[in-house]
């Protein structure tokens, strides 16, 4: 924004303290002068008796000295109100700096302003924190859109591969061919649709209503029931009335990832899979537990970066997301967008355990 130049905080500050200073002198001079002329006995100043040529003659004594006071006051009030000024700005001025190099692109640096608390360390304390969580999210976004833009090379690389074996051997079968490429372009368009249902949730950029989870979670079971079938999986659902508020579209893609998840992670035979819904005090609670494999924690932490497989890579997915390595992603991105929580937890005995908290 081009704004006109104008006086520095300082110069502002320093003026300001200067005239309040020669204001309260000016009162005070004032009220020792009338205290002088008309509270004092005429007889005090001049033994004459002749009170008007006292007073005339106070007046001309005092007036010198008035703006002697007044002078010294002026000067006294600049110099130290300059001084006091520069040191009550001194921290706003390492905020400045500091915003300066934010502004720059760098991130990394930190204003991490001593002594106690009040109004210019509570902004810098506000400012480091705004930084932290800036740079966080700028290395989340570019180790996002790196893995991205190698993930999206990937189905690409392999049309291409495709196309040119297809050129240079013209006899061979073109219905396989066409198989591969719509498996190739199948994947494509799934990583694409979970890339913007990412983004979406990400933006925050939903319309909130009542939602069940309870009813998210029947509805998932039973759209999941014959996959769960397939692999040999058994779906158990419990649970009471869990209301909350929030996307209904962007909810059920959560538990829809979380259910096709403990689906496809899970035993090769006899899984099980319990998805069961609860409130306390000021929050509703979804938790999805699946049977499977031991777990490290160190692996279970890395679950919900995106791209992340876990123990193995599906290269078929049922559900948009899942086996791309944004299943969990995409639950944690809609959880904070909910201003919810996600908390993963590996079995004792195997498998994981996802809960989502969201407020009530």
């Amino acid at each position: 924004m081009n704004r006109p130049p104008g006086l520095s905080v300082r110069l502002k500050l320093t003026l300001s303290y200067a005239g309040f200073l020669m204001l309260a002198g000016t009162l005070l001079l004032a009220a020792v002068l009338v205290f002088y002329l008309y509270f004092l006995p005429a007889g005090w100043i001049d033994t004459t008796g002749n009170f008007w040529i006292d007073r005339s003659v106070l007046l001309r004594a005092f007036a010198p000295f008035m703006a002697l006071v007044l002078a010294a006051l002026l000067v006294f009030g600049i110099v130290g109100g300059w001084l006091l000024a520069g040191r009550m700005l001194a921290p706003l001025t390492r905020i400045t700096a500091a915003t300066r190099l934010a502004a720059n692109g760098s991130l990394s640096h930190r204003i991490r302003l001593p002594g106690r608390d009040d109004e210019f360390r509570e902004l810098a304390d506000t400012f480091d924190a705004m930084l932290t969580r800036l740079e966080s999210h700028v290395a989340e976004q570019q180790r996002f859109a790196a893995n991205a833009s190698h993930e999206l090379r990937t189905p690409l690389a392999i049309t291409q591969t495709l196309l040119e074996v297809a050129r240079d051997d013209p006899a061979r079968d073109p219905d396989e061919l066409i198989d591969r490429l719509s498996a190739v372009n199948t994947r494509a368009i799934d990583l694409t649709e979970a890339l913007l249902l990412l983004s979406r949730a990400d933006r925050r950029s939903f319309t909130r209503e009542p939602v069940d989870l309870s009813l998210l979670a029947e509805e998932a079971t039973e759209t999941l029931l014959a996959l769960a079938e397939h692999h040999g999986v058994t779906l158990e659902t419990t649970g009471e009335v869990a209301p909350t508020i929030g996307s209904h579209a962007l909810l059920l893609q959560l538990t829809t990832n979380l259910v096709h998840n403990a689906i496809v992670h899970n035993l090769p035979d006899d899984g099980t899979v319990w998805v069961t819904t609860r409130v306390v005090p000021g929050a509703v609670l979804l938790t999805v537990e699946n049977t499977g494999d031991h777990l490290p924690p160190n692996l279970v932490a890395t679950l919900t970066e995106p791209f992340q497989r876990g123990t193995e890579r599906i290269r078929h997915p049922d559900h948009a997301g899942v086996g791309l390595g944004l299943g969990l992603a995409i639950v944690d991105t809609i959880t904070r967008a909910h201003t919810g929580t996600l908390t993963l937890t590996p079995r004792p005995t195997g498998g994981l355990r996802v809960t989502v908290q969201l407020p009530g």
